[in-house]
């Protein structure tokens, strides 16, 4: 019986899960930034919800990215906190791998994108876990010949984009789920995880860029 906290903040908002073998205890959603404040209280209120106290709890699983610096930042540094304070391993999950799982038109190419809300989108596409930066533009390319699902957090504009370019693109709204993150995380198992985090170290963010910054004169620069 192993029983996982899964949490995500890499996309906008937040989703908490209590995940036992596989089967969902507890899920919230909260809309909205500030997860540095919010993310805390929302754990212990899933954890009150399922019944399940802290020290109970074998697996913390948790994005790693991409997505918004800020989202993953907070989402991992809770992580690992609570990780450590626990003695439990963690799981790093790339965000378009919860997202990829989560489609459900299997007889089309999956396409998870995160839009980086400057012009283009963090993107996976079908059993391929690398993501990628790439705009619509270069995706028409990649999935010319294919009948696709874009899955995702307002998507609309992207499949918008492809089925003007002709691409056959349907779509699939959402968050990354944080109980399909449980499920992934236990994928592996808890003993595997504990051995990665000993001989890796606890998981790192994936970034695909560097940070957009805002500048005192009110000017954009990307910091490596």
């Amino acid at each position: 019986m192993s029983t996982v906290l899964a949490f995500d903040c890499a996309v906008s908002g937040q989703g908490v899960a209590i995940v036992r073998n596989g089967d969902s205890l507890a899920s919230l959603f909260e809309e909205g930034r500030d997860q540095a404040a919010r993310l805390l209280p929302a754990i212990a209120a899933a954890l009150e919800q399922a019944g399940v106290a802290r020290t109970q709890l074998d697996l913390i699983a948790v994005t790693i990215g991409p997505g918004s610096f800020t989202g993953v930042r907070v989402g991992l540094s809770a992580a690992r906190g609570l990780a450590v304070g626990l003695g439990i391993p963690l799981a790093g999950i790339p965000t378009t791998t919860v997202l990829r799982a989560q489609a459900t038109a299997t007889e089309r190419l999956a396409v998870a994108a995160v839009d980086t809300r400057l012009g283009d989108w963090f993107c996976a596409i079908g059993d391929d876990a690398v993501p990628f930066a790439a705009t619509a533009g270069d995706l028409v390319a990649r999935l010319a010949g294919h009948k696709c699902l874009i899955v995702g957090k307002e998507v609309a504009p992207l499949a918008a984009s492809l089925q003007a370019a002709g691409i056959d693109a349907i779509v699939q709204e959402g968050p990354p789920d944080p109980v399909v993150l449980g499920r992934q995380a236990l994928v592996e198992g808890v003993e595997a995880w504990r051995a990665r985090n000993r001989a890796d170290g606890l998981p790192r963010p994936l970034y695909l860029r560097g940070v957009n910054i805002t500048l005192p004169d009110g000017a954009r620069r990307t910091v490596e």
